[in-house]
């Protein structure tokens, strides 16, 4: 039986299967990048779905190409977009992030970058959580490293530390939307 609701019935089993199956796409024509914490996406999913249901179709339905950098307010402080086309980074100009009050969904609309995820128990505190700002800064080694392009959305949950932003050789500018999806019963 596979498991409806945010409950803790979720197994990496059921929780991949529900995953693979995309009935969480809703017509949209991307997959989430094959290490997603499966069980913490389902989850989440469940336990807010009108809220990642409006993030999907707003993917779906806009030609997000087109979008002038900035950002916007999709759903008050529950759903929120930033478009960017930052110039990319060297390795050892970005650091580890992770955030506590929202759940980061990436997607790189033109171009590549590397972006790294890890647990944050591989990571030593650098800078303290900022409430205000919803972002802690890390330390470490390790990790495993994509290279995003406009094909797969990546999702980084509380526990994962992230590194985006790393430069792919060939891409100096690229464009990206991140939606801040609020984590569930906060």
């Amino acid at each position: 039986m596979t498991p409806t609701t945010a409950t803790t019935d979720w197994t990496p089993q059921s929780a991949q299967k529900w995953v693979k199956g995309g009935t969480w796409k809703k017509g949209l024509k991307l997959d989430v990048y094959p290490d997603v914490d499966a069980v913490e996406f389902a989850k989440q999913y469940h336990a807010n779905q009108a809220i990642w249901d409006k993030a999907f179709a707003y993917m779906r339905d806009n030609d997000l190409a087109a979008l002038p950098n900035g950002s916007s307010k999709l759903d008050g402080d529950l759903l929120t977009l930033s478009v960017t086309e930052p110039t990319s980074k060297e390795f050892d100009k970005t650091q580890w992030e992770s955030h506590r009050k929202y759940i980061d969904l990436q997607y790189i609309v033109r171009g590549k970058e590397k972006m790294g995820v890890q647990p944050l128990s591989n990571l030593t505190v650098t800078e303290p959580y900022n409430e205000a700002k919803d972002v802690a800064h890390y330390s470490g080694d390790g990790g495993k490293y994509y290279d995003a392009d406009p094909s797969t959305i990546y999702l980084f949950f509380p526990q994962d530390g992230h590194r985006p932003s790393i430069k792919v050789e060939g891409y100096d500018v690229v464009k990206k939307v991140v939606f801040k999806i609020r984590v569930a019963g906060m």
